[in-house]
């Protein structure tokens, strides 16, 4: 009998299986690293090209505002007597600047003032720049705010910054304009994604 042992055939394939076993385990984990790389670039690249860069930028350098009890004259335009109306309402003034990013003009169609309250948002459109005049000979102990307007309607070049005050008014009483919960401002652009702004300083009251 010798005494040097001999491997038998079964344990030499089983040896030889399980290295081939280890390589083809090897060779899926690189494959599932590749995949994984490849569908990230993938992605990337979406991102990248369905992505666009912003066309404006803009900031809300300060707001105030004006909280009115208003009773007409009870005269038309025409000088014709007609009955007397009483309302209340906050005078909201914001100084603005806008800037055209894109190497196109940029439309501006409109600006919203959108106060958040406990049973939604009201938003009202800013008054145009002849009623901005109006407003400051209708009130003018307003006139430290009368400065140039900012145009709701305006065509910005490329590269060009706008800079101005607008304002908007609000049917509401000082209650109610107190009890606000958050005040924001938003660009509707022709064609463009719209812009929103939110003040960065405290409304200051008139």
């Amino acid at each position: 009998m010798s005494l040097l042992r001999q491997d038998s055939p079964e344990e030499i394939d089983d040896a030889a299986r399980g290295e081939e076993f280890t390589r083809g385990t090897s060779h899926v984990a690189w494959t599932s690293v590749i995949a994984t790389v490849l569908v990230v670039l993938a992605l990337a690249g979406y991102v990248l090209i369905t992505q666009k860069p912003p066309v404006a930028s803009g900031e809300i350098l300060q707001v105030w505002a004006h909280p009115n009890h208003v009773v007409t004259s009870g005269i038309d335009a025409n000088g014709d007597p007609m009955p007397q109306q009483s309302f209340d309402e906050v005078l909201v003034f914001a100084r603005i600047r806008l800037i055209n990013l894109s190497k196109n003009p940029l439309v501006l169609e409109d600006v919203l003032a959108n106060l958040r309250q406990a049973d939604g948002i009201l938003s009202v459109s800013a008054g145009s720049v002849g009623q901005f005049e109006e407003v400051f000979l209708a009130y003018p102990g307003l006139a430290a705010l009368h400065s140039n307007s900012f145009p709701p309607r305006a065509t910005l070049a490329p590269g060009q910054s706008m800079e101005g005050t607008a304002f908007w008014a609000f049917r509401m009483n000082k209650q109610e304009w107190d009890a606000r919960r958050d005040l924001n401002f938003t660009f509707r652009l022709q064609y463009q994604p719209k812009l929103e702004l939110t003040p960065h300083t405290a409304v200051t009251e008139l």
